[in-house]
């Protein structure tokens, strides 16, 4: 029997009872007042009365003992058991979807290696990063790039003034002069020595300017002055890479000696992270092999894109670059990170994303399958192997759809039992 209609049959045989309870109760105590020929009367009309609804004795709660009061088992959500027990699947719509970024994909075999995890630093990607020196003793005489820029290749970073590049320039303004007079009266005034030797001289002066730092671009604008006197002895360097300028310790005025690092540029675009791996870790790894990477909450993606092959001396370990694509500066060079590398002995199975697999209330792994459009359904998993944030599992099929991302608030919204948008 339904729970609200027992429950208002009891409540009126209780009113019933109560409202003779207080009949009997008012009759006695008129019985004190009124003479005795109407209480005869009365009391005949009682034991009529009562003779035809049958209470000839007292009435208690035993007689309703034959009466089930226990609840049907109606469930208003769907009919899957009782209000106290967790329901078995969770139904929303694209907005209440949308709203709790909830994201689905479809799963595939896949083979995942065991992980070999080790702490990291993010570090300069040394085959897209040069440093800008000088050739010769020079004096630093104006900046014309400033740290954090980003460069293109062949713009000038700095001016420079040398003595020994004023001297090289002389020298091939002159030469260059006597060339040009040679070529202009002509082989047969001029003798074969003579033009040979201008040609030569004019040959070294050019290389000897070009060694020094000039580019041929710098040449030719000061040979088209053509006097000597425009031998300054000032140059500029320039870069050698697109790139942003991560160093520039320098001070203009300063005199600066051959080699100085004036700047250090680097494409930021595709760094490193050196690893530090025992010999043991390193040899179930392989150039290539995919990497995931730790930083704060995020996790992003590389590749093993070298492995160093001597020791370190202090910490006997080996270094491992893994080369990561970073084309929004999300790390930094200095950054310490986690990385988590694929080994060599690999598993085949399901991959799915860690978020997608949760603890159950039993403790038991789980992920929610798209049984419909809009219609979840836990699924219990078994866990074989978890590397970075991919997690290999057993106990669902090829091609099944499951909740990739957001699997935690589908949870939560079947612990409830509903979804209401304007609470979230």
């Amino acid at each position: 029997m339904n729970k609200k209609i027992t429950t208002l049959i009891f409540c009126s045989l209780l009113a019933s009872l109560s409202g003779w309870a207080v009949a009997e109760e008012e009759h006695d105590h008129n019985d004190k007042h009124e003479p005795a020929h109407k209480q005869h009367t009365e009391e005949q009309s009682h034991d009529h009365a009562s003779n035809e609804m049958g209470h000839d004795k007292e009435v208690t709660l035993d007689d309703f003992s034959d009466i089930d009061f226990e609840e049907e088992n109606h469930d208003d959500h769907g009919g899957h058991g009782d209000h106290g027990e967790e329901a078995t699947d969770a139904e929303l719509n694209e907005t209440q979807r949308r709203i709790a970024g909830i994201e689905t994909t479809v799963v595939k075999r896949q083979t995942l290696g065991e992980a070999v995890t080790a702490p990291g630093e993010v570090v300069l990607n040394a085959y897209r990063t040069t440093k800008v020196t000088p050739r010769i003793p020079a004096q630093v005489m104006e900046r014309l790039v400033r740290l954090g820029d980003h460069v293109k290749k062949g713009e000038p970073l700095v001016m420079l003034s040398s003595v020994e590049m004023a001297e090289a320039q002389g020298a091939l303004l002159e030469t260059n002069i006597e060339l040009s007079r040679v070529k202009k009266l002509g082989r047969k005034v001029v003798s074969e020595r003579r033009f040979t030797s201008a040609q030569i001289a004019y040959q070294q002066a050019y290389a000897t300017v070009r060694a020094y730092g000039m580019t041929t671009v710098q040449i030719k604008r000061l040979l088209k002055q053509g006097d000597a006197t425009k031998a300054t002895g000032e140059f500029a360097l320039l870069s050698f890479q697109n790139g942003t300028v991560i160093s520039d310790e320098f001070i203009v005025g300063e005199l600066i000696e051959p080699g100085t690092v004036l700047f250090e540029i680097s494409d930021e675009s595709l760094l490193w992270v050196e690893a530090r791996l025992t010999p043991e870790a390193a040899a179930n790894i392989a150039i290539g092999a995919a990497v995931k990477i730790n930083v704060g909450d995020r996790w992003l993606t590389g590749t093993v894109a070298q492995a160093s092959h001597t020791l370190d001396a202090i910490t006997r370990t080996l270094a491992v670059h893994v080369e990561v694509a970073n084309p929004n500066d999300q790390i930094h060079p200095g950054e310490f990170v986690s990385v988590v590398i694929e080994g060599n002995r690999k598993q085949s199975g399901i991959v799915v994303p860690v978020e997608a697999v949760l603890r159950s209330a039993d403790g038991d792994w789980q992920l929610f399958v798209e049984s419909a459009p809009g219609r979840f359904e836990p699924k219990e998993v078994e866990v074989l192997r978890t590397v970075g944030d991919r997690m290999l599992i057993q106990g669902i099929a090829e091609g099944t759809t499951i909740v990739s991302k957001g699997a935690f608030f589908v949870q939560s919204e079947m612990a409830k039992g509903g979804f209401d948008p304007h609470n979230h």
